[in-house]
């Protein structure tokens, strides 16, 4: 498996894939950037992970072209460690970036297969981080590595039916080329715990946001709605923890001064996966703030089914693919309206009873078909098709690692 974007295992969903095709009997290794203080190699829950140097990135075209160059240059090269010390069949490629395809297309020469694991839109998510700077030649660029990814893996794995169009209409791919593998919790790791009572204000209620805080997603909209729920509504006995890290967060502090909200926000920082559930066992409404745009209506996040694993009610912007997902576990503002998201924030905060409602809602939702344990079968569905041999594994079990 290839991953540029963030450190092993930081994002839940390759972790889930990784560990999935382990438990039925296939071998796998990852080539991802290293996070701090993380080996250079290790075995971690059946997967072996293997990092390179995160490279620096200056942000802008030219750091992205950077980044995105040393990444693919050192994934070219651990893969031939990978190759000579095991031999492998597949690779497995998640995006962004959308240029891992070129390692792929090497390795397809020699009849190795190729799966693509679609989890972003690039241009779509280009356009929406560079709205007034951007530039077109850009966005074609992205377009035409995105097609040729397509139209080269042997199979296209998906999050949603909106990717799948995507795929279909843009990109040309069959639909028997398609699986849909949904962004789903594991209720074993996403269960309420006990929560320590010092955390508790029962004279305030809690707001939470946990995730990526990228420039896409939203934060910033989240903190305006609270200004204006704090000072033109009059909520004040409330408090809004944001559970996470990203590029954007350094602007995102700076906000919520300028705003004079920071006695209503508290920023967490990164947190490990098994400690969202602490933060989210104390919360009392949850908060989804993406802006509507051609990137976020056709995404789904992983936060929203999180927050619905431990039956917590959701405000979101209404946006088609939050709908599919949260259902009636979610009530929905006016999109990009700050002041129809805060009013439905108050309209949760004060109906008890209906977020209680919303609550089992979600859980039940989640249990029917959106948890990790049914997109896990989706996902080995998929490999079943991609060999004749359901039970091949991903390299040669011939040679063992030292």
């Amino acid at each position: 498996m290839l991953l540029e974007n963030c450190p092993y295992p930081q994002d839940v969903r390759v972790p889930q894939e990784a560990e999935a095709l382990v438990e039925s009997q296939y071998r796998v290794a990852v080539i991802c950037p290293r996070g701090k203080q993380q080996p250079w190699y290790e075995l971690l829950n059946g997967v072996h992970v293997y990092r390179f140097p995160t490279p620096a990135s200056g942000g802008g075209l030219f750091g992205y072209l950077w980044e995105y160059g040393f990444s693919t240059v050192a994934m070219f090269v651990l893969s031939f460690v990978v190759l000579v010390r095991h031999g492998f069949d597949v690779i497995h490629a998640h995006n962004p970036p959308d240029v891992l395809v070129s390692v792929a297309a090497f390795y397809k020469i020699f009849g190795k297969r190729f799966v693509f694991d679609h989890h972003d839109l690039s241009p779509e998510l280009y356009n929406a981080r560079f709205a007034t700077t951007g530039r077109s030649s850009v966005y074609r660029t992205l377009v035409w590595f995105e097609k040729l990814t397509c139209r080269l893996a042997d199979h296209v794995i998906t999050t949603n039916a909106s990717y799948k169009k995507v795929e279909m209409e843009r990109c040309s791919v069959p639909e028997n080329r398609i699986t849909i593998v949904r962004n789903g919790p594991d209720l074993n790791v996403m269960r309420l715990v006990e929560v320590d009572p010092s955390r508790l204000d029962p004279e305030r209620t809690t707001l939470c946001y946990v995730g990526e805080m990228g420039f896409h997603d939203g934060i910033d909209y989240l903190l305006r709605a609270l200004e204006h729920l704090v000072k033109k509504i009059g909520r004040k006995n409330v408090i809004c923890v944001l559970v996470g890290d990203g590029g954007a967060r350094k602007g995102l502090v700076a906000l919520a001064e300028q705003l004079h909200v920071t006695e209503y926000v508290q920023f967490t920082g990164w947190v490990e996966h098994e400690d969202v559930r602490t933060h989210l066992s104390s919360t009392d409404i949850c908060v989804a703030p993406e802006p509507s745009n051609e990137y976020n209506d056709r995404c789904t996040v992983i936060k929203i089914t999180e927050y619905m694993a431990l039956a917590k009610p959701t405000v979101a912007f209404d946006l088609p693919e939050h709908r599919v997902t949260a259902g009636d576990a979610a009530i929905y503002a006016t999109p990009n309206d700050i002041v129809s998201l805060a009013e439905k924030i108050e309209e949760l905060i004060n109906d008890i009873d209906r977020r209680e409602a919303m609550g089992k809602v979600a859980t039940q939702r989640i249990r029917d078909g959106l948890s990790w344990e049914h997109q896990k079968r989706h996902l080995l569905s998929a490999y079943e098709t991609l060999t004749s041999n359901p039970r091949r594994r991903l390299w040669s079990p011939t040679k063992t690692l030292r």
